[in-house]
Parts: C-alpha cells; sequence; structure tokens
C-alpha cells in the first residue's frame, strides 16, 4: 500500500477545511444579520418565575406588533418588548400582587394594576392581577397608550383562568 507524503496530505485537508470554516462563519453572521435586522437587543433583567412553562406560553402566544411597533429580541427569558425606542417591555414570572389600593382596571377580563413607573415618571407600569404566572408591563406613555397595549396583551393572558379579581369598596361587606 502506497501513501502519500505528510506534506501533501495536509496541504489537500487543510485547504477544503479552511474554506468551510470561513463558510460557516460567514453564513453565522448572514444569519444572524438576517434575524436581528438593524434593531438592538433588549436588556431586561428576568423575572424571578421566568422559567414557569407557562411563561413561555404567554410569551409565544403574544403578538409580533402593537399599534405598529414591531417585537424585538430581548435578552431574558420570559420577556418580550416592542418598538424602537421601547414603546412596551413585558416580563413574565414577576411576584404576584397582593391586595391593594392601588388602582385596578379590567381589560378583556384581565385585571391589572396600575400606577406610575417609581423611577421614571414617563413610564407607567402595569401587573397582572390575580393570575399565576403574573405579568409586568411598562408602558412609554409618551410613544402608545397603556390601554391600546393591554388591549393587545390581555387577549393572551385571558387564556389563563383567574385565581382572583380585584374588588372596589362597594364590593366590600363592612
Amino acid at each position: 500500500m502506497r501513501s502519500r507524503p505528510a506534506s501533501t496530505r495536509r496541504f489537500t485537508r487543510s485547504a477544503p477545511r479552511r474554506r468551510s470554516l470561513t463558510f460557516v462563519a460567514l453564513a453565522t453572521v448572514l444569519t444572524g444579520l438576517a434575524v436581528t435586522g438593524c434593531a438592538r437587543t433588549v436588556i431586561i433583567e428576568p423575572a424571578k418565575d421566568a422559567a414557569n412553562p407557562k411563561c413561555a406560553d404567554i410569551i409565544l402566544t403574544l403578538p409580533d406588533e402593537i399599534s405598529g411597533s414591531k417585537a424585538r429580541t430581548t435578552s431574558s427569558q420570559g420577556t418580550k418588548a416592542w418598538g424602537d425606542p421601547n414603546v412596551a417591555v413585558l416580563r413574565c414570572g414577576v411576584t404576584p400582587p397582593g391586595p391593594t389600593t392601588d388602582q385596578c382596571v379590567s381589560v378583556s377580563g384581565v385585571d391589572w394594576i396600575s400606577k406610575p413607573a417609581e423611577d421614571d415618571d414617563s413610564t407607567w407600569k402595569f401587573t397582572s392581577y390575580g393570575r399565576t404566572p403574573a405579568v409586568e408591563v411598562l408602558v412609554n406613555r409618551k410613544a402608545e397608550s397603556g390601554n391600546d397595549v393591554l388591549a393587545a396583551i390581555s387577549p393572551t393572558l385571558s387564556k389563563f383562568p383567574p385565581e382572583d379579581e380585584c374588588v372596589g369598596a362597594e364590593d366590600v361587606d363592612g
């Protein structure tokens, strides 16, 4: 059995390997650009219970667009964001709120605790009430109406039955 000199074997194997590695690297970069387009990834801190399987169901069935603002890539599990700059940012798996005197609104059968965000007066914070996992939505009120955002998101949450609901002072015996 005859064999080729080692230098010939190395040359014939390394050239095609270099070309295929270059091709794979180029294809990966192009695929990444095609998938992400020009939009930057939104960095979002995941909620405590973001790995809850119901969060995956929620995230996968949320709309891809809200009032003309397209969904963007996010950095964490159980999150979604729309618009560039952000119109709304959602985190699934936040700690469910307990009884509160904060304003509660009902949209498409889903109750939401509604209040201004603590650190930003241009952002309104909505937290689903009476459902587990709880969902938090931050809405840039300069860019979009909270009602429009909740109207787009609530149908997804309404698929999960409520465990509790908001009540007003008139609903409490006393």
